[in-house]
């Protein structure tokens, strides 16, 4: 990390976590945040979801929430983005402060509620955006608070976004939203995963859809959840997203309502990953996320299971040069072990544990 950089993290982590992370975003849309044009190893490149990348990692959901600097955020050398979540009618979502930092734990608590600009605001934001894109850009798929009809809603802004988007997560895991978990429970979950399958099938047959579960189901509850997606034919999973569970904190504002996300999801996180991966027996795309920040890490989710990696909270701890950082080390680490291609070590722990 460069000193000038340094001193930028510095500035920003200096105002309330909310307003940095809109000075973040402004950044971008200004240019402030060099292009990284650096050739990608070879060894990293493969096909996930139908898409050519050159290597796996990606932006999760909740950075871009609105689809403003989706391009400027590719240029930071990520393959791919996700934007969202997105609903079909904005929404504040719940109220401030609603974003907290742990820096003892490198991590952070928040509970927006699907804070948005509503889909029309996205949509028209997707379309102005620069053609070709340089990667995937992916919507996370959410609900109205208020909603009397979810997966309505979820149906609603994926035929909205079909023709402006390359792929779809349903968000079904947010523990922000009163209620929404509970779409995890077999039979509803079995509902709307038709409901949008069908919807997609409609309108953008060629484009994957994804679900994105939480990381504090029961074992018996994650097994109902994937074979749920295994029977429905669900394109792939993405595991996890942010816990409730607050073991080991040292930081203040640990007592705070939300969902954590950071450091203290890793372990959590890629033991869920590894799980599905069990479960699904390699034969559906996983993308691992929480608590990435580093290539060794982004290694133990793909040797767990992960075809892609996102991540988040690592950024507003570590800069946006984390990004080639990451794809660099991963490189290195592939070569160190003997691969020469990131497919040959996807769920390697997965079928070591299974065989001995």
């Amino acid at each position: 990390m460069t000193t000038l950089t340094d001193l930028g993290l510095r500035a920003v982590r200096s105002l309330d976590p909310e307003r940095a992370h809109r000075v973040a975003i402004n950044g971008l849309r200004a240019g402030l945040v060099p292009k990284w044009n650096v050739a990608v190893p070879g060894v990293l490149r493969s096909k996930v979801l139908g898409f050519d990348l050159a290597h796996p990692l990606g932006l999760a959901a909740g950075f871009d929430k609105n689809a403003e600097a989706v391009g400027p955020l590719l240029n930071c050398g990520f393959s791919f983005v996700e934007v969202g979540a997105v609903t079909p009618v904005a929404q504040y979502g719940n109220l401030k402060p609603r974003l907290f930092r742990l820096p003892d734990d490198e991590a952070a608590i928040n509970r927006f509620g699907f804070n948005n600009e509503g889909v029309e605001a996205v949509r028209q934001r997707l379309f102005l955006k620069a053609h070709p894109a340089r990667g995937p850009i992916g919507v996370n798929l959410g609900a109205n608070k208020l909603s009397k009809d979810r997966v309505a809603d979820y149906v609603t802004v994926l035929t909205r976004l079909a023709d402006c988007s390359d792929f779809f997560t349903i968000n079904v895991s947010s523990p922000n939203t009163k209620g929404l978990r509970d779409l995890q429970e077999k039979t509803a979950l079995e509902e709307l995963i038709r409901a949008v399958l069908t919807a997609r099938d409609d309108v953008a047959a060629e484009k994957p859809v994804l679900l994105k579960l939480a990381p504090d189901l029961s074992d018996a509850q994650l097994v109902d959840v994937v074979e749920v997606c295994m029977d429905q034919k669900i394109d792939g999973i993405v595991a996890t997203n942010t816990t409730l569970d607050r073991q080991g904190l040292r930081s203040n504002y640990q007592g705070e309502a939300g969902g954590l996300s950071g450091q203290p999801l890793f372990e959590k996180s890629t033991a869920v990953l590894k799980r599905v991966a069990e479960v699904t027996g390699g034969n559906i795309p996983l993308i691992g996320v929480g608590g990435v920040a580093s290539a060794e890490q982004a290694y133990e989710k793909i040797r767990a299971g992960a075809s892609l990696v996102q991540l988040y909270t690592a950024l507003s701890y570590h800069g946006m040069g984390l990004v080639p950082q990451i794809v660099k080390g991963l490189a290195k680490l592939l070569e160190r072990d003997g691969y020469t291609n990131i497919s040959q070590a996807i769920g390697v722990d997965v079928r070591a544990s299974s065989t001995g």
